[in-house]
């Protein structure tokens, strides 16, 4: 039993993999695949990829873009959610914001640098028109720092996905101003360099089960129901997300690279725009 190190977030995108993990699907090709929770998100993810400390990561595209643009040895094994993610807009209930023009000069509350929470601020407010390079951040870590931030009575704005803050919405904690969907496909798929060299015929496996589950996914008999408990989430909204939401089993395509670069470029989010290839993993 060879064993490979996963990351991602506690979100309900990532169950299919729980789902093939607790099955055995894994095991059946000889590999103990360990799953950790990182609920810090994509900046920590990248972090934990760049020390070695996970082998693969299932982490926002445009993070990872810029991750390995700035040089962190990684490369994108393929698509893994191929729609858009839906980012929450949201301030503390008690707020003097009450729409998103309000928003301009406020601070962005932010997992940390480089996090899709960060890059998707950027994004936003160059939609908007604003001035990227005035943007003012707090760093609040997680969905936990922020559920405590503006409990205290943070007068930041914070963005994260739409139906995971939902429960924070009606509980009074989160007030919601609006959405942001990304302009590409969410999720990806990412590996180390190491791994590749060290045990890339155990690649090719992993993405076949994976692949194998995705695309059977919406399928699975009362899955809504599933989701719903699992992620204590309102049946009503998992079969909403489900709606909006598809599993990808191809390679990220390379214009969907140039784009996402070319927005982080004009954001000042990396120095320089590189190939596609430099970014992209090729199976054999």
């Amino acid at each position: 039993m060879k064993t490979v190190r996963i990351i991602g977030v506690p979100e309900h995108f990532n169950l299919p993999w729980h789902l093939a993990i607790e099955e055995g699907a894994f095991e059946d090709r000889g590999i103990d695949l360990v799953w950790n929770d990182v609920p810090e998100g994509t900046g920590r993810m990248c972090e934990l990829l760049k020390t070695e400390e996970a082998d693969i990561a299932i982490i926002l595209t445009e993070g990872i873009i810029k991750s390995i643009s700035e040089g962190n040895p990684v490369k994108i094994a393929q698509e893994y959610i191929s729609s858009p993610l839906l980012w929450g807009i949201h301030v503390a209930q008690d707020s003097d914001h009450t729409s998103i023009s309000d928003l301009e000069n406020a601070p962005i509350a932010i997992s940390r640098m480089g996090s899709g929470s960060h890059l998707m601020a950027n994004v936003h407010a160059q939609n908007q028109g604003w001035k990227v390079d005035k943007l003012q951040y707090e760093i609040i870590n997680n969905l936990d720092g922020a559920i405590k931030a503006f409990s205290e009575g943070s007068t930041s704005y914070f963005l994260w996905e739409h139906f995971t803050t939902k429960p924070w919405v009606e509980k009074g904690v989160f007030r919601r101003l609006g959405d942001c969907p990304t302009p590409w496909p969410c999720f990806v798929i990412a590996v180390t360099d190491q791994f590749l060299t060290e045990k890339s015929d155990l690649l090719a496996h992993i993405l076949e089960v994976i692949n194998t589950y995705t695309k059977e996914f919406k399928k699975i008999p009362s899955i809504d129901r599933t989701l719903s408990n699992r992620y204590e989430q309102h049946l009503e909204d998992i079969q909403i997300w489900l709606s909006k939401t598809s599993w990808g089993q191809q390679q990220l395509a390379e214009e969907v690279v140039n784009e996402v670069q070319k927005r982080l470029h004009e954001l000042q989010l990396i120095d320089h725009i590189r190939k596609p290839g430099y970014f992209l993993n090729e199976l054999d």
